[in-house]
């Protein structure tokens, strides 16, 4: 998710993305113990986008 995207949402539609995010997460880690083949880079990628969303679900409970 862009980080345009990331700023322009509202709460709702955040924790919906993190939801979706933390599922992709669980899908790697169960991929990656069951020894089929995975991207590695993937691990990196999902973590940060979630850093990204719980930050900017942090700012927003600050504003208001």
């Amino acid at each position: 998710m862009k980080p345009e995207i990331i700023n322009g949402a509202n709460a709702t539609s955040l924790k919906e993305e993190l939801l979706s995010l933390l599922r992709e997460q669980f899908n790697l880690r169960m991929q990656k113990g069951s020894g089929a083949v995975i991207k590695p880079h993937l691990f990196k990628r999902v973590r940060r986008q979630i850093a990204r969303v719980h930050t900017r679900i942090r700012q927003q409970a600050t504003e208001n």
